[in-house]
């Protein structure tokens, strides 16, 4: 299944957690905490969203940082993603 997200709605592939800290100290699954870091999967087409012209800035295969408590997570063919408004995303990684 894919998913085509619509307005100015982008679909995230969040990034593994690190396993290990700066230290070498090896984290137990439960104490890890999720990276707001997250590939691009697919890019909704902006238009008129709310009465305003929404131009999209970010495009697929682009690593982005999007706020901590943003979107609305789905579980499609045993793959995890997450649905975020544009605005939700706070930073492109280059």
């Amino acid at each position: 299944m894919k998913l085509k997200p619509l307005g100015d709605r982008v679909v995230l592939k969040q990034l593994e957690a690190e396993e290990k800290t700066a230290s070498g100290i090896v984290l137990p699954g439960q104490s890890q905490e999720k990276p707001q870091q997250a590939e691009v999967v697919a890019v909704g087409p902006g238009g008129v969203v709310d009465g305003k012209e929404i131009t999209m800035h970010v495009e697929a295969g682009q690593q982005v940082i999007y706020s901590k408590y943003a979107g609305t997570e789905v579980k499609i063919d045993g793959e995890e993603y997450i649905i975020v408004k544009q605005n939700d995303i706070l930073a492109v990684c280059e």
